[in-house]
């Protein structure tokens, strides 16, 4: 057989292994951040149901408990997009520093350009921080407006807390079951730890502060 042909071949067959863990690569990657936004909403679902049972649990105004579910959306939005800024950030410095060590060893043994052309793909993969943020706070808001918007309209107070408590358990369970698909788990146990976990949360905020509300303090 041509020994030309027999180098094409391989170089073809490495390009296409290439490509395939490329995109395995990229879907990973991409599963990674779906994931990522589907704890981050489900991370807002739970703690502003959460404060909002807790305020009903001793107020029956709905307009405490819609202007309690509010606050909580605007500051859990502002920690989750300042807490992933600092430690996507934090990730970037230390993948920079890598980048420049590699550089430097690279460059004894290449020539200029293509140091360059290497540098810049590295610095493609690099995270986003302010993408990081952006995508973190979305994802906690968009949770957080469950239980909002449940409770905006529904004036009667026992209804209000079953309504808001009917739409987190069926929002819980399609996170739940969405974490499990991304995460490559068991769907029925993942939406069942989420459920009972959203539940205790509620249930222990709801009666914590019905007990303290009782107690005049």
């Amino acid at each position: 057989m041509d020994p030309n042909k027999l180098n094409l071949n391989n170089l073809e067959q490495q390009q296409s292994t290439l490509e395939i863990q490329t995109k395995e690569f990229d879907y990973s990657k991409r599963a990674q951040w779906l994931r990522a936004a589907v704890l981050g909403a489900n991370d807002g679902l739970v703690s502003t149901a959460s404060l909002m049972m807790g305020v009903g649990a001793v107020k029956q105004d709905i307009k405490a408990m819609i202007l309690t579910g509010f606050a909580g959306l605007v500051a859990g939005a502002c920690s989750m997009a300042i807490g992933e800024f600092v430690s996507v950030y934090s990730q970037l410095d230390i993948e920079m520093a890598q980048i420049k060590r590699e550089k430097l060893q690279r460059s004894n043994n290449m020539e200029g350009g293509v140091v360059q052309g290497q540098e810049s793909k590295d610095k493609e993969k690099l995270p986003n921080p302010l993408q990081a943020a952006a995508a973190s706070a979305l994802a906690f808001s968009l949770g957080a407006m469950v239980p909002l918007l449940a409770a905006s309209f529904i004036r009667e107070y026992k209804v209000r807390l079953a309504v808001v408590v009917a739409s987190v358990t069926l929002a819980l369970a399609v996170f739940g079951w969405l974490g499990a698909v991304l995460g490559k788990a068991s769907p029925i146990k993942s939406a069942a730890r989420v459920l009972v976990g959203g539940w205790l949360a509620m249930a222990i905020t709801f009666g914590l502060t019905k007990l303290i509300g009782a107690s005049g303090l």
